[in-house]
């Protein structure tokens, strides 16, 4: 699934955000919007881990996207 399309449904990607990262607030994932480079500075603050870490994350998340995230 490529980010596009889950910026674009973001909202409905916001539960499977919260199951991955359960430190991230709903204020948190309001002002991300769906922006991949702020999710993953988020994940970096609450997570206190690397950059690097954070983006293996991400990616990893990003993979398991498919359309069942968005109905």
């Amino acid at each position: 699934m490529n980010w596009d399309r889950i910026e674009g449904n973001w909202k409905q990607a916001t539960g499977k955000a919260k199951e991955q990262w359960g430190k991230l607030t709903d204020d948190d994932l309001s002002v991300i919007a769906g922006k991949r480079d702020q999710l993953a500075g988020k994940i970096q603050e609450r997570y206190g881990v690397a950059k690097d870490e954070a983006e293996k994350q991400l990616s990893a998340w990003e993979k398991q996207a498919d359309d069942s995230w968005f109905k």
